[in-house]
């Protein structure tokens, strides 16, 4: 019979939550974000609309192979990243990259980790907030086209291996 499957991002929240609903669901943990601009280019497509050029990130494929396996076989998915932007952009790249289960993916906010608040979040679930992933997406592309090329000047006039971010740029 298939089991329900949750993702949350920390293994510690996985295992504290498999206590609490024990076997009747699969728990995992996708350790944070598993995809992000490429380090090695600017990775946004400024002439199309400031497109973000995702990839994997480098050592998490084979958290998303096993992810991808587990939600073959699950009666639901529930996305159980921290509830803020961050939070919201994991679930979103993690549920991109479930194609196909579009109907059983949903969107589930863990406040707190105790078992009455898992167990409502599981019967109250919603849907990602693409509000939240765009204002993430927003934020991480500004950062990546300010940080791109101010920080060679940066390099330049002050010192080598500094980093224009949105921070330190008063952006």
């Amino acid at each position: 019979m298939a089991k329900p499957l949750i993702i949350v991002e920390s293994p510690a929240k996985a295992r504290t939550i498999t206590k609490y609903l024990g076997k009747a669901y699969n728990v995992m943990a996708s350790v944070g974000h598993v995809r992000d601009l490429p380090a090695s280019k600017l990775g946004v497509d400024i002439e199309n609309n400031f497109t973000p050029q995702y990839i994997t990130i480098k050592g998490k494929g084979k958290i998303l192979t096993e992810i991808k396996k587990a939600a073959g076989s699950a009666s639901k998915i529930f996305l159980g990243p921290d509830p803020d932007r961050e939070g919201e952009a994991i679930a979103w790249h993690i549920a991109e990259e479930l194609t196909g289960k579009d109907d059983n993916i949903f969107r589930v906010l863990f406040h707190e980790i105790t078992e009455k608040a898992i167990k409502e979040a599981l019967h109250n679930p919603g849907r990602i907030d693409t509000n939240k992933v765009n204002a993430q997406q927003a934020r991480r592309i500004l950062d990546r086209i300010v940080g791109y090329k101010l920080s060679p000047l940066l390099w330049e006039k002050v010192r080598r291996g500094l980093s224009a971010g949105r921070v330190q740029s008063g952006i």
